[in-house]
């Protein structure tokens, strides 16, 4: 999981207030947001503030909601597909592994449905998924078994239009490839029309095509089904894939160890299986973590600040950009290193 979306929360120091709204109705989202901001009523303007743009937020809230909010500006609110169990606490840090796990991997990829007019190409990257339609010639489309002399040259028309078409296709996706840099390409539609996509990509792009069986442009239903199934094959084997680097290179293990790589700046992912509310110390810079305060200070650090484990781990690695990923076969906090 790339840590993009969270990194503008360390733009600013805390305190931080984390909230997670996950009530159905709107009278019950009032009363649970009602209930939320009791526990976090403070003394002092910047929190007063603080807590009067949540409420704000809180009132848009869709059922399942997590903000994050410090001296008075909501600096990210996203939603939830399921309603989480609801939170509400102050913190160095904002608490952001509740959301992160329910979100789950964000795998940046493109969907594609062709058919021989063109196709419908839609980008998953950061944000909401953009979609583009490309139609390219019109005619002729269709082959006929209508005889006679022309017949020969009318399928050679027909095909050359395809191709064409599967050309403008692959100049769309090689842009948007080279804009997101995506894991997956996912392509679906007419076989033939296929296969003129795959011949006209780029080469890194082509690399990254993975055909599903079913979807086309009037019934997305099933080619959705493939996608999904196809994208959670896809996050097994990286997990895997990670996990037996972690192993051949004998990487670090425990909170301790990770900490040291990270701040080094030598992790390329976090292995972890989920939340962590142990504490831990860290100061205000983003890779300064330890379980022991003393090492913090012999790196520096003043006045070690106690946190969450899971908390400060996450800010760690958005800020030396690793990637994080959650799997039940570590018991532990792990790191795959990059040397």
């Amino acid at each position: 999981m790339r840590l993009d979306l969270i990194r503008p929360l360390y733009e600013r120091k805390g305190p931080y207030a984390s909230v997670y709204l996950g009530a159905l109705t709107i009278p019950e989202r009032k009363a649970q947001w009602r209930s939320l901001r009791d526990r976090l009523e403070a003394n002092g303007e910047s929190r007063k503030a603080t807590l009067d743009a949540l409420e704000e937020e809180a009132r848009l809230a869709t059922p399942g909601r997590s903000l994050f909010a410090a001296h008075g500006d909501v600096v990210l609110a996203e939603p939830l597909a399921e309603p989480p169990h609801p939170l509400a606490l102050w913190s160095p840090l904002p608490c952001v592994t509740p959301m992160l796990v329910r979100r789950g991997e964000n795998v940046p990829h493109i969907r594609v449905i062709v058919d021989h007019a063109g196709a419908e190409v839609t980008v998953f990257g950061a944000g909401s998924p953009r979609r583009t339609v490309v139609e390219a010639a019109s005619w002729p489309l269709q082959k006929t078994s209508q005889g006679g002399w022309s017949q020969k040259r009318y399928e050679r028309a027909v095909d050359e239009t395809w191709e064409k078409n599967a050309v403008a296709v692959a100049q769309e996706v090689d842009e948007q490839a080279r804009r997101i840099g995506p894991e997956l390409i996912l392509v679906a539609g007419e076989a033939k029309s296929r296969s003129y996509l795959l011949q006209h990509l780029g080469t890194k792009t082509a690399d990254r095509v993975l055909m599903v069986e079913h979807g086309s442009r009037s019934n997305h239903g099933q080619f959705e089904e493939d996608v999904e199934r196809a994208l959670d094959g896809w996050l097994d084997r990286k997990r895997a894939e990670l996990l037996e680097r972690h192993q051949e290179m004998n990487g670090p293990t425990g909170m301790a160890r990770v900490a040291h790589a990270l701040r080094e700046g030598r992790v390329q992912a976090v292995l972890t299986p989920g939340e962590l509310p142990k504490p831990v110390w860290i100061g205000e810079g983003g890779t300064q973590l330890a379980t022991d305060p003393d090492e913090l200070r012999r790196w520096g650090v003043p006045e070690p600040v106690r946190e969450r484990s899971d908390s400060a781990l996450v800010r760690a690695t958005a800020m030396t950009d690793a990637e994080l990923w959650f799997t039940g076969a570590v018991a532990d906090v792990a790191a795959v290193l990059r040397y």
